[in-house]
């Protein structure tokens, strides 16, 4: 079994939320910032046949300072998990923000239990903690829950309440609905931050209701769920201790008397990185169950591990590489990201 070199990686220009190199204009109380990501190279099925990939994602927003301690804002965002399910957006929001009470936001955006929840570390660039890219490629043969954090989509009309943060804890509630995928959801969301000392932690603890869900689909590889109600729930902690990362993330899904193809059960993950100079390496495992509740079908598991190692080669550029192996496929990846 050889792995072949890539000669060409393939890359587009974008944007991500988060970047410290954003294009940003401030006069005081008006600001515009626009920042990204774009992520490209291949990936190798079974170590054999090179495929190209791509991820990208740009974020606008702009805000003005009412008055002292009180913020309105407008954000837009699309990335390419949005194109890929046809949605053409992954956000669009308005936010008021106050500097003693907190923020709301109202609009099409992810739930606050989303928002508040921690991810698993990882340092290349296959998208593990939302919607992973090798899944585009690898078609797993069953229903699989990859993503380990709370999701009700981002396709209805929400209301998302946070506080600022309450010593070390800072709470949260969304409210969402007005959409074909579900009559109302119900989101709410603890999260408690030691950011000082020589071991930083961050707990994230999320709980979710939704009536009535009529052909939702939580993640991109499992069936449309049709159901009286599916509740969630779901926890992580990250820990950090000088150059090291390590992060432990679970979520459980049950639906009552659901209708078809079963999509509910559990997802857990684990992992670690390490950076060092310009050099990082991880290694993430995730765990997925699905028809954990239902005992007319056979459960169907699935087993991700990936080890990854990144190169920043200057500010804006780095180099990635991931070696990993799903239930039934073995892969490799190898790309460029460029952020701005």
């Amino acid at each position: 079994m050889r792995i072949s070199v890539p000669a060409f990686l393939f890359f587009s220009v974008a944007l991500v939320s988060g970047s410290a190199n954003a294009l940003e204009y401030d006069n005081g109380r008006f600001g515009l910032k626009l920042n990204g990501y774009a992520t490209g190279g291949v990936l190798e099925l079974d170590f054999e046949t090179p495929d190209f990939i791509g991820d990208w994602r740009i974020r606008g927003e702009m805000d003005y300072l009412v008055t002292d301690g009180n913020k309105l804002g407008l954000v837009y965002a699309i990335d390419a998990a949005a194109v890929d399910e046809d949605k053409f957006m992954r956000e669009a929001f308005s936010y008021w923000q106050n500097s003693t009470y907190g923020r709301a936001e109202i609009g099409f955006t992810d739930s606050i239990a989303r928002k508040l929840g921690v991810g698993l570390p990882d340092v290349g660039g296959l998208r593990v903690n939302d919607k992973p890219l090798f899944y585009k490629k690898i078609h797993p043969t069953g229903p699989v829950i990859s993503d380990t954090t709370i999701t009700t989509g981002r396709s209805a009309l929400r209301l998302n309440l946070a506080t600022m943060p309450i010593g070390t804890a800072q709470y949260g509630l969304s409210i969402s609905g007005i959409t074909d995928d579900y009559d109302y959801a119900v989101d709410a969301a603890l999260k408690i931050r030691q950011p000082s000392g020589k071991v930083k932690t961050a707990y994230a603890f999320g709980a979710s209701f939704m009536s009535h869900p009529d052909g939702y689909r939580t993640d991109a590889y499992t069936p449309r769920v049709y159901a009286d109600w599916r509740a969630q729930v779901s926890g992580g902690i990250n820990l950090q201790y000088n150059s090291w990362m390590w992060g432990l993330t679970a979520r459980l899904i049950y639906d009552e008397n659901p209708l078809g193809p079963i999509s509910d059960g559990l997802a857990v993950g684990s992992g670690i990185s390490y950076d060092i100079l310009n050099y990082s390496v991880s290694l993430t495992y995730i765990f997925s169950d699905t028809g954990v509740w239902n005992r007319d079908v056979d459960d169907y598991l699935d087993h991700t591990v990936i080890a990854s190692f990144r190169y920043k080669y200057s500010e804006n550029v780095d180099g990635w590489m991931s070696l990993g192996m799903t239930t039934e496929t073995p892969f490799v990846a190898v790309g460029l990201r460029l952020t701005f």
